[in-house]
């Protein structure tokens, strides 16, 4: 018993070395980047400079991904939390956290934005027609996880019931690039730096993208060998 309590510990934090290591050097270079381009931290909103929002939209995401590894992981391994409530409500109130931290990304990220707008040395004709251009694909992904994929199946459903089975979703945008939501999903967060020519902005909407892979990498994809026994 104590053998096997101890596997399901290793479980949990399986692989999270390596996700703080990469945190780390994603921060370190961060901490560089305002270092060396002051214009990062240029201007003000709502009283308060662009450096301690800047940090704010950095931490929002940091928050969700440890969220979401911590409750996956407990779930996965111990249904800490569906053993005590069930797993409809279990789920009802995790995905009420995961929405207001998703949420929270783009909500700072604007607040970012309008502090540190303008800093941005590129023509806004050019910087608008970015925006455009990454849109279509953000919306499509949006309509195929709803249609295809599932919302639930997106908030991680499979790690709170067991007896959830779906095969791997090939329709929609699925069906020409499998992690769409890493590589589409994110592109929103880019929009407000774009709209107002923020440096900061997307330097931040660039964090988010990478550091959404280290989710992956070392928790989503060792997890969904775990439930499925293969990744897509």
């Amino acid at each position: 018993m104590l053998n096997h309590y101890r596997y399901e510990i290793r479980q949990i934090f399986a692989h999270q070395l390596k996700h703080l290591i990469y945190l780390l050097a994603l921060l370190l270079t961060l901490g560089w980047c305002l270092t060396q381009f002051p214009s990062l931290t240029q201007g003000s909103y709502w009283g308060m400079p662009t450096g301690f929002w800047f940090w704010v939209a950095i931490s929002i995401p940091i928050l969700h991904q440890l969220y979401v590894w911590l409750i996956w992981r407990l779930e996965l391994y111990l249904n800490m939390f569906t053993k005590r409530y069930g797993c409809d409500r279990t789920f009802k109130l995790y995905a009420v956290g995961f929405s207001l931290l998703f949420v929270s990304r783009l909500l700072t990220i604007i607040v970012l934005a309008l502090s540190n707008q303008d800093t941005l040395k590129l023509e806004p004709l050019l910087s608008y027609l970015i925006a455009i251009l990454i849109t279509p694909p953000v919306i499509y992904l949006f309509y195929s996880v709803r249609k295809y994929f599932t919302i639930e199946r997106a908030y991680g459903i499979d790690h709170f019931d067991k007896a959830y089975t779906a095969p791997f979703v090939k329709q929609g945008i699925f069906k020409y690039v499998d992690n769409s939501m890493y590589v589409f999903g994110l592109m929103i967060l880019y929009l407000p730096g774009l709209l107002t020519l923020s440096e900061a902005a997307l330097l931040v909407a660039l964090f988010n993208h990478l550091y959404i892979w280290v989710h992956y990498f070392f928790t989503e994809r060792p997890d969904m060998v775990e439930i499925y026994g293969e990744t897509p």
